[in-house]
């Protein structure tokens, strides 16, 4: 079967459908089986102990009295632990050596019979260190910023078209501001978790994790085993946003922590506080955006710098100007990315990297370009709306942020707006609307395969090694193996969440169903070219994700627009958000009803990103303060009040068989842009700075 067919458009019958959700029953029933709760004979437990100094060595451990605790069996440090084969990613090289790279690292573990005694014992643990000084220090007048070879996803660091610098000085209208966002961490509802146990050289892992074959083929070479001796179960993950998209270093841990105990399964779970030093964040952004336009809003150039930070023991560059490459046609237009390395904690992805703090700061300095060039933000970005991809040159597979602009703007009674700031007072509460617009790209990871075999009982089998973090994709591939089949939904049986299933990426980059989804198609098509229509018990056919040379030939990214409506205490600052609206141009919609409810919590991310997130480093020590849910605010149901996603009715027929394109993402970026644009409507005052608390308002 060629590449081409296996792309052809599906006809679809279940897909588009509002089916419910086919694993909530068992999730509101507890049925469903998160990582902590597999039931497995004689487990223990285990709880790590952490570096109290950011940079430096240890000296000794004394453990003395933590032996002594009864229902203690075991201690690992780095004297005693299993040797690792691998050094290549040092955020994973834990009990390797005495050398520590950031406060909270990983030094050491207490394995017990049960959690409170293994936490207590870790308690008594002493510890004499070799502190050196660190620098936890991030600002933008340092003299060590460098560029990184490439940053997040494989993007050129630096980009340059035309002559930015030249067409700046020469532009009838200027925009040029600093933005920056904080430091923000993935809080998902589930901390990370892994149960491990190490039997005849083989592990099997229950874990919290976005990708079940990527964390094996993670972490088989750093225990010098070939991923066949990892089995990876995670049927059912609470909340991931990127930061269980890779492994990190709790899973070594765990599997060090069974090494030392053969035979006996070891849980492990993060507790809130550790999460802000061990799964990864969102670094903070200093980004100047310089816009150069003439008087009717043309734009000439774009200029975005940015300035992140990074962990020194390993890089992570995110792609924050990348979007700004895409989203508007300017003839000229230069991005950069400059890091510094600190003595923290390694950054990582959370959902939406670089699009995100990205287009907060592109989105707010189109909205102050409107108002130089006293235009409606609306009708600015129609006017510099791209007709085909600016970075690239190619085609759009499909382009609406126009038709997002406009049907959004119908929607929220955008005529009836004042464009003058300050011009509404409701019963002391100063009132605004604002407008942003989103793009995220397309991707399709290689390498997935589902397997079809026909049953006994008249149902299709489909495996795969996919996970559902939440989203929905039990139900999602449910209906899209329906009409690939061409049969009822009721007809398919889905195995996911289990590297015994046939290989599948990770979920990432709203990738799952592009990629997942794909491959089922490609399976279905081989099942009905070999088995036909009628097929025997216990036929079956496999098939990969196919090449699209689609890809090749189109730019392939969806498109949005959030609107947001404020009111702000004129007394206190107090910022509150009564409405909300998001209109996505994301190519078909799979399942309507678990496609709002992601449109939503993006949105709602993208709230808390601009009224509360903010983790606060201390850069005496080097620790985030700010780490737990008493000091690191989100929003909460008092913050969310009107929110509504609606969509373009339309479909891809250049990404993939269903027409999809993705949609965990796109929701959050822009969001914080269109209350902070909002604000400012509201107020007269831009805050160029999230999050938007009320001592910026007060003046």
């Amino acid at each position: 079967m060629s590449a081409d067919a296996s792309n052809a458009p599906l006809r679809t019958r279940s897909i588009g459908q509002p089916l419910a959700r086919l694993d909530g029953r068992a999730k509101v029933t507890g049925a469903a089986r998160y990582a902590w709760e597999h039931e497995l004979a004689d487990a223990l437990y285990v709880y790590p102990v952490q570096a109290a100094i950011a940079r430096g060595s240890v000296v000794s451990v004394d453990i003395e009295a933590t032996r002594a605790v009864a229902g203690v069996v075991a201690v690992i440090t780095h004297e005693n632990a299993a040797k690792l084969q691998s050094d290549e990613n040092k955020e994973l090289w834990i009990l390797q050596s005495a050398g520590i790279g950031f406060r909270g690292q990983f030094i050491g573990a207490v394995i017990a019979e049960s959690l409170e005694i293994a936490r207590h014992a870790a308690d008594l643990v002493r510890v004499r260190y070799d502190e050196q000084l660190h620098d936890a220090d991030f600002r933008s007048d340092r003299d060590d910023l460098y560029a990184p070879e490439k940053v997040n996803a494989g993007y050129p660091t630096d980009t340059a078209k035309g002559d930015a610098e030249a067409a700046l000085r020469t532009a009838e209208v200027v925009v040029d501001q600093t933005y920056t966002t904080p430091m923000e961490h993935n809080n998902p509802m589930e901390t990370h978790t892994t149960v491990a146990v190490w039997d005849d050289g083989h592990f099997t892992l229950y874990d919290s994790t976005q990708g079940a074959h990527s964390l094996r083929k993670t972490l088989a070479p750093l225990f010098g085993l070939d991923a066949d001796a990892i089995r990876v179960i995670a049927p059912h993950i609470g909340g991931g946003f990127g930061s269980k998209g890779t492994a990190h270093a709790h899973d070594v841990l765990a599997c060090l922590a069974a090494q030392a105990v053969p035979g006996r399964p070891v849980k492990l779970t993060l507790t809130r506080q550790q999460m802000f030093q061990l799964v990864g964040y969102r670094t903070p952004t200093i980004q100047r955006i310089r816009l150069g336009a003439n008087r009717h809003g043309r734009l000439a150039a774009i200029s975005h710098d940015v300035i992140e930070q990074t962990s020194r023991i390993k890089e992570f560059a995110e792609q924050t100007a990348v979007p700004t490459r895409i989203m508007y046609a300017a003839p000229n237009c230069r991005t950069t990315h400059r890091l510094v390395k600190l003595d923290v904690p390694v950054p990582s992805w959370m959902r939406a990297p670089g699009e995100t703090p990205g287009m907060f700061a592109l989105e707010t300095a189109m909205d102050e370009l409107a108002i130089a060039c006293q235009l409606d933000p609306i009708e600015l970005r129609v006017r510099n709306d791209a007709e085909k991809d600016p970075e690239s040159g190619k085609p759009w597979s499909h382009r609406d942020l126009v038709g997002c602009l406009r049907k959004g703007a119908r929607h929220f009674d955008w005529d009836r707006r004042n464009p003058a700031p300050r011009a509404r007072l409701r019963d002391g509460w100063l009132v605004g609307t604002g407008v942003a617009a989103a793009t995220y790209p397309r991707y399709r990871m290689p390498g997935s395969v589902a397997m079809i075999r026909y049953e006994s009982d008249g149902r299709y089998v489909v495996r795969m090694g996919a996970v559902d973090i939440g989203t929905g994709t039990w139900t999602a591939l449910t209906q899209i193996a329906a009409d690939a089949l061409d049969c009822p939904v009721g007809a398919i049986a889905l195995d996911i969440g289990d590297t015994h299933f046939p290989n599948a990426t990770v979920e990432g980059g709203s990738s799952g169903i592009s990629s997942w989804g794909t491959a089922i198609v490609a399976a279905a098509r081989a099942f009905r070219d070999k088995h036909g229509a009628n097929p025997e018990v216990g036929s079956e056919a496999s098939a990969a994700s196919p090449d699209n040379p689609e890809e090749e030939r189109f730019a392939m990214h969806s498109f949005g627009a959030h609107f947001a409506e404020v009111a702000v205490n004129a007394a206190t600052g107090e910022v509150r958000v009564p409405r909300m609206l998001g209109v996505f141009s994301v190519g078909r919609i799979i399942n309507p009803r678990t496609a709002r409810s992601q449109f939503i919590g993006g949105m709602t991310m993208g709230l808390s990103m601009a009224l509360h997130e903010r983790s606060v480093m201390d850069a005496r020590f080097g620790e985030v303060v700010t780490h737990d849910f008493a000091e690191y605010h989100i929003a909460a149901h008092a913050d969310v009040e009107d929110i509504d996603a609606i969509w373009l009715d339309e479909s891809d027929p250049h990404s993939n068989a269903m027409g999809s394109r993705g949609i965990g993402e796109i929701g959050i970026v822009g969001v914080a842009a269109a209350i902070g644009n909002a604000v400012w409507h509201a107020t007269g005052i831009r805050v160029r700075d999230l999050p938007i608390t009320p001592d910026n308002l007060l003046a």
